[in-house]
């Protein structure tokens, strides 16, 4: 544990919490993407099986359990809850284009061909795509509310810091997980077009609006 693993999994929370509280507080999920909230479910549901056979620690314990409850209750909220507020219009890229591949990779490339390092290593790289049907809405439509930018802000964050707590650990410990950072990277490439407008327009107050797909 170090400081940039800390701040990566309290950013991480803060982005959920965030969500969550949008989605209460307006009784609405309009502008939420279910398919990458249900992507997210799926890369905890097969990263977390270990808490039935390995402890680590109570805060290891704590926050798997957290993330676990509010990415299901996220997709209750969309699908169940408030499902008449869905945009399932512009919720339209094909999961498919990313379970395939992702598949494919686990079974190729992973540690150990077991289940649950199987599991593990798909729910890695899953996560580094998962966020792409979200990112794929916002192009669709054009513009996003502000909480949602904030929610994406903080998911982008989250991953910048667990690369900086990857490179802490490897100077510290000489620990090296090519796979997670591999993927971590991908990953953050993804948000880079997201920080500039986030910086360049929401903290100026201004609406995050992108150019219409033609």
């Amino acid at each position: 544990m170090n400081v940039f693993r800390i701040l990566g999994d309290l950013s991480h929370l803060l982005a959920m919490i965030l969500l969550l509280g949008k989605i209460w507080r307006s009784k609405c999920c309009a502008g939420i993407s279910g398919k990458s909230q249900i992507l997210f479910a799926l890369v905890f549901t097969t990263r977390y099986l270990d808490l039935f056979t390995n402890f680590i620690s109570i805060y290891n314990t704590v926050m798997k359990l957290v993330f676990l409850l509010c990415a299901y209750v996220t997709v209750y909220m969309i699908y169940g809850k408030f499902r008449k507020t869905f945009d399932s219009e512009n919720d339209t890229f094909r999961l498919e284009f990313l379970l395939v591949p992702v598949i494919g990779l686990s079974f190729l490339e992973n540690y150990s061909f077991t289940p649950l390092e199987v599991l593990w290593t798909f729910s890695i790289y899953l996560e580094s795509v998962a966020i792409l049907p979200q990112l794929f809405m916002i192009s669709k439509t054009g513009e996003a509310e502000t909480i949602t930018t904030h929610y994406l802000f903080f998911l982008g964050l989250y991953r910048a810091l667990y690369l900086a707590n990857w490179i802490r650990r490897y100077q510290t410990e000489g620990f090296y997980d090519q796979i997670a950072v591999v993927s971590g990277v991908v990953q953050t490439i993804f948000y880079c077009d997201f920080f500039y407008l986030y910086v360049t327009k929401v903290l100026k107050g201004k609406k995050l609006s992108l150019p219409m797909p033609i």
